[in-house]
């Protein structure tokens, strides 16, 4: 419960992160290609984050790095696939 405890200030950070996105979907619905412009902002943001966060305790690794691209690109994909479904 520390650990987590002791990452609590970059989780808020992740959290708004993530909740700015979904407030530009909801604001900017009426506009695809500025919705497809904010997913790809927050998975860039989401790998730079994880980066950041890493780099900080330490822990940085080209596998971690992977995981995040891997992760947000999933992300993108289902995001997109939504956006851009007929």
């Amino acid at each position: 419960m520390r650990k987590f405890a002791k990452h609590l200030p970059h989780y808020f950070s992740l959290f708004g992160l993530l909740l700015a996105g979904i407030l530009g979907f909801a604001i900017f619905s009426y506009d695809r290609i500025f919705q497809i412009y904010t997913a790809v902002a927050v998975a860039s943001a989401y790998i730079v984050w994880g980066a950041f966060h890493h780099a900080l305790h330490k822990d940085l690794y080209l596998e971690v790095i992977i995981e995040y691209v891997v992760i947000s690109s999933l992300g993108l994909i289902i995001v997109l696939s939504l956006i851009l479904r007929v």
